[in-house]
């Protein structure tokens, strides 16, 4: 019962403390419901950063990496930060400058109109097809995993799963369609407190049993007895070599961090270069600490159950179960929750931003009013979401390995929407034909590597890392969008105006704080070398 009490408390906070923080904001019109009013501060912005990213599918898949490999999957977590540091000192200002609201924007502003869509329909189709489903799927399957809900109320697994993706998918409709970017982002910003004690607190009480209600005892355990999954180095067969750092890795993340409408959406919302600037930098650096929460109690759980374990994804939510006091769960199931809720609802919003801004008034309605505007992508965000809701479910019966193959399968859109984004802001003479062979030649060209060469001419074992493909790629397209535009340049340079719609005084401490987070990335992967 106190479980639950918990559970309902911490949820029913949460959504009063959004409601209450979006009162104020004007949500009919566009920059209201898509942006915050652009309103929000450093602290909103680094928490809804946060936890946008982290969910499920970090929590359960990289422990579960970390279980069977060992301490180098962090690259995931920490490079975040570089990726971080780039976007608050490059991308952010440039964004903010131009007033945008999405990125296609942008790449309207930048090339032309068919650029804006060809890009917004990657991005939904990776939103629909791939991200909002799987935040479902594993997000239900964390919590009636780690909680026994099918025991508890005495129904089938597929019950429970259904039972899971509805409650989940109806609470954050709500607060993606009702509440906008406002309610979405300080949601997620209590929530990423609630979710860093959460965190926290499994490592902790992991520790504890190992050395047996004594901290340092614990630690001391874990350095002697797995003393080679504490290594930063990973080898050439693991799922993530120390050599794919300097290639596809940074393109990943800064393609995540810097050009993905779910993510960046927020530091578009900042009320000013230097408050967004400021919400970059403080969650690059607790995306440092982030190996704490999604590295190392997989660790923890290698030593606890001495590997006996035979589906890594199991042992995250098998520590919990051991280690965590039944008090504490009720807490930690509504953390839990609130990240699962986040990843999706933040999802959703930048859904119905895409839909609203770069289809419905860029084509289907140019002449519509804000409201309508607004009004119409929260119908399609209805849609996206209820689609959502009936696919997850059945992803239970795809075939082993579906998310690896969908985390692969990101890199369709990924890698063509980055090269375009930087060579657009690089060379002022990139045209916009460029542009749009750029998309569509980074789409084909991943999917006959990844889809045709390697499972079929060079078979999987001697194929070269999927990071290092993209970034093979990344570079082909890059000289094929500069080797056009040099015969074909755009008529007119292009160059940044200034819109005025926030200030852009930067923050003056933005350059020390970058060194300092990049002195300590550097710092940590020498330590554990």
């Amino acid at each position: 019962m106190i479980a639950i009490i918990s559970f309902l408390g911490f949820i029913a906070l949460v959504a009063i403390i959004s409601y209450v923080s979006s009162l104020k904001t004007d949500e009919s019109k566009a920059d209201g419901f898509f942006l915050g009013g652009r309103s929000l501060t450093a602290g909103v912005v680094a928490g809804s950063l946060l936890l946008t990213n982290l969910s499920t599918e970090q929590i359960v898949g990289l422990n579960g990496q970390a279980y069977s490999e060992g301490l180098w999957v962090m690259a995931w977590e920490t490079f975040a930060a570089l990726a971080l540091v780039i976007t608050a000192l490059y991308l952010l200002p440039r964004y903010l400058k131009m007033g945008i609201s999405t990125i296609p924007e942008f790449l309207e502003k930048r090339f032309d109109k068919t650029t804006r869509t060809m890009t917004s329909l990657l991005f939904l189709s990776g939103y629909a097809i791939i991200l909002l489903p799987i935040v479902l799927y594993s997000g239900s399957l964390a919590i009636l995993t780690i909680f026994e809900i099918p025991e508890r109320l005495d129904i089938s697994h597929t019950q429970a799963m259904w039972l899971c993706v509805w409650g989940i998918g109806i609470v954050g409709s709500v607060y993606a369609l009702l509440g906008g970017l406002k309610a979405v982002a300080v949601s997620d910003t209590v929530n990423a407190i609630g979710l860093l004690i959460g965190g926290l607190l499994i490592p902790y009480f992991g520790l504890q049993y190992l050395g047996e209600r004594v901290l340092f005892e614990g630690w001391k355990r874990l350095v002697e007895q797995v003393h080679e999954k504490l290594s930063s180095i990973g080898s050439n067969e693991s799922s993530v070599p120390f050599a794919t750092i300097f290639t596809g890795m940074l393109l990943v993340h800064l393609f995540y961090w810097g050009t993905n409408q779910a993510i960046i959406q927020r530091a578009l919302g900042a009320k000013s270069l230097k408050e967004g600037q400021k919400g970059l930098l403080i969650a690059a650096f607790f995306k440092l600490l982030g190996p704490l929460v999604v590295v190392l109690p997989g660790i923890i759980a290698y030593e606890i159950f001495q590997g006996s374990l035979t589906i890594p994804d199991q042992a995250y939510p098998a520590l919990v179960k051991e280690v965590l006091p039944v008090g504490l769960l009720g807490f930690f199931a509504a953390v839990l929750f609130g990240a699962i809720m986040s990843s999706f609802n933040s999802a959703l919003n930048s859904s119905v931003t895409l839909f609203g801004l770069d289809l419905y008034k860029a084509h289907i309605h140019p002449q519509a009013s804000e409201q309508d505007v607004v009004r119409k992508g929260k119908w399609f965000g209805l849609l996206l979401a209820l689609f959502s809701i009936l696919v997850a479910p059945f992803i239970a019966y795809a075939p082993d390995g579906l998310f690896s193959y969908l985390q692969e399968v990101n890199g369709c859109y990924s890698i063509p929407i980055l090269s375009i984004i930087l060579l657009g802001y690089l060379n002022k003479h990139i045209s916009a034909l460029a542009a749009k062979v750029g998309l569509l030649s980074g789409v084909v060209l991943y999917l006959i590597s990844q889809f045709v060469l390697k499972p079929y001419v060079f078979g999987a074992d001697h194929y070269p890392h999927f990071l290092h493909v993209m970034a093979v790629l990344f570079i082909l397209n890059i000289a094929l969008m500069w080797l056009i535009s040099k015969f074909a340049p755009t008529a007119t340079p292009f160059e940044i105006q200034y819109t005025k719609q926030v200030a852009i005084r930067p923050y003056k401490k933005a350059q020390l704080a970058s060194v300092a987070v990049l002195f300590m990335l550097i710092l940590i992967y020498y330590y554990f070398a």
